[in-house]
């Protein structure tokens, strides 16, 4: 499995609420992706969305997106941990 961040650029209409309810609904269709969206980031102001997800590959994370709510990423960067 690979960690990914995911980064959506400018999501329309963003709140906590409509962030936290995304991530929620991510959350119940990842388990048949092999998917685990495990943190979320946002600014309302920018409607910049972050999420750190594990996944097989890119395309089974934007899988979720796509089903759980349809709000796909503009980029899916693999990343590693630092200390």
């Amino acid at each position: 499995m690979t960690l990914f961040m995911d980064v959506h650029e400018k999501v329309e209409g963003l709140t906590a609420e409509a962030v936290g309810e995304a991530h929620r609904r991510d959350v119940e269709v990842q388990a048949a992706y092999g998917v685990d969206y495990q943190q979320y980031w946002f600014d309302e102001g920018s409607g910049k969305v972050f999420c750190l997800v594990e996944a097989p590959d890119a395309e089974a994370a934007a899988r979720v997106h796509r089903e759980a709510h349809g709000l796909v990423a503009d980029q899916i960067v693999p990343v590693r941990a630092g200390s």
